[in-house]
């Protein structure tokens, strides 16, 4: 989900204060989509059928964001965060007395939402949804508020009986959001830790793609822009956080998404790259993708602004680049391809016990990123193996396969995002 917003001014100081008091930092726990621990978890599909739709799950997400990039208008707390349909659940308790929450982690977008009672169109949701006349804490914030102003002007709106705030958020998808913008208190789980007077949307008419799953009952903005879960947490976490991607079918290993302190990367093997933030696109994490090393072989592009998102399994690449990257991937390995590849790949080949895969190095500016083969290849029955990279004309991702097991930190003020390779296992 990538919604389309401005890139604003800080939020008033009263709002951020009031949600960030007394942590410096705080870590959520992920589970995979795919993962035995998952909600989701469907023991009766194949590991080629759960290979397969994590495929086609990217390739929608990729839609979603191109459709948004061509559209300028646009001590510590745990939490357990649970991909869904490709995205990231992350389980929330929200208002006083606290209720439950499943909501989708997205790297690429802003706002804070739930469904909210009453509800004029709602998606089926296995829990009932958020009541904010029984929280003793829900606000309601007033058209003229500040965190209201950081809404772009043809998205929010004033309320006909009370001045309240409503806003209305399309995605990229045209899936969409609409209700009123308030203030309650969010924790991740922990009783001792609470974050009074969060900024979140309480959607009465809601339609989204994530809508299959009754799990999800909104979504967690975790992008650059204002109203965001890592802008409100602001100066308190030093914009910073991290994550550290397990393998997707471990089956007692979690992922782990950090916040402030606990995100900071240091030692030996960290690399780090700028962070190109887009002000007409503040919802994306941008970096510079020079080139990629197969062996001793190095193909160099010509367009390396690619996102890095944690929501798409792929890799997708600039289509010439993308073969250019294919054939010296065949030459080296010494592969030829296999015709009628499985649905959302686009490489496959077979391989025996002589097949030696080579070392792969993406040279992002001043980072060389060293990839395993289980970053980059996907095995399926028999011997038979695809490439998690495919080739597009308008959106280039880093998706979060090539990601796996590394830690991954996001300096939002430094603009950098820094690498380090490591057993996420145990991180």
């Amino acid at each position: 989900m990538h919604a389309f917003i401005f890139l604003f001014l800080a939020l008033n100081s009263l709002y951020t204060l009031s949600f960030v008091e007394a942590t410096k930092s705080f870590s959520i726990e992920l589970i995979h989509h795919d993962s035995p621990l998952s909600p989701f978890y469907n023991s009766s599909l194949t590991p080629s059928e759960l290979i397969t739709n994590a495929a086609l799950r990217s390739i929608s997400r990729s839609k979603r964001v191109t459709l948004s990039q061509n559209n300028e208008i646009n001590e510590s707390p745990e939490s357990i965060v649970i991909p869904n349909g490709g995205d990231y659940l992350m389980k929330i308790y929200i208002g006083t007395p606290p209720i439950e929450r499943f909501a989708v982690a997205d790297t690429g977008s802003d706002l804070i939402w739930v469904q909210c009672s009453p509800c004029e169109n709602c998606f089926p949701q296995d829990t009932p949804y958020y009541d904010p006349s029984k929280s003793s804490t829900f606000i309601g914030l007033s058209c003229d508020s500040k965190p209201c102003s950081l809404l772009p002007q043809d998205r929010h709106f004033c309320g006909k009986s009370n001045n309240e705030c409503e806003y209305l958020y399309v995605y990229g998808d045209n899936s969409y959001t609409i209700g009123e913008l308030g203030t309650d208190s969010i924790n991740f789980g922990q009783k001792d830790v609470t974050f009074p007077k969060s900024i979140f949307g309480c959607g009465h008419d809601n339609d989204v793609t994530f809508k299959r799953s009754r799990k999800a009952t909104g979504l967690v903005g975790l992008g650059a822009g204002p109203l965001s879960l890592v802008s409100q947490l602001g100066d308190s976490i030093g914009h910073k956080f991290s994550y550290c991607l397990v393998p997707p079918f471990l089956s007692k290993a979690t992922s782990k998404l950090k916040f402030g302190d606990e995100a900071n990367l240091n030692g030996n093997g960290v690399v780090s790259t700028p962070l190109i933030l887009k002000s007409s696109q503040p919802s994306f994490y941008y970096l510079n993708l020079e080139g990629i090393t197969v062996g001793q072989k190095t193909i160099h592009t010509t367009d390396g602004n690619i996102i890095i998102d944690s929501g798409t399994t792929l890799t997708l690449l600039e289509t010439s680049f993308y073969y250019n990257f294919v054939a010296s991937v065949k030459e080296v390995i010494g592969v030829e391809e296999v015709q009628n590849p499985p649905s959302g790949y686009n490489f496959c080949f077979t391989y025996g016990e002589q097949t030696k895969f080579p070392s792969f190095v993406f040279h992002f500016t001043g980072a060389d990123v060293t990839l395993k083969p289980e970053n980059l290849f996907v095995p399926f029955a028999n011997n038979f193996i695809c490439l998690s990279v495919i080739p597009n004309d308008q959106t280039f991702i880093f998706g979060n396969r090539a990601q796996i097991d590394f830690i991954v930190e996001y300096d939002l003020k430094g603009k950098k995002v820094s690498f380090a390779p490591t057993d996420c296992s145990k991180n």
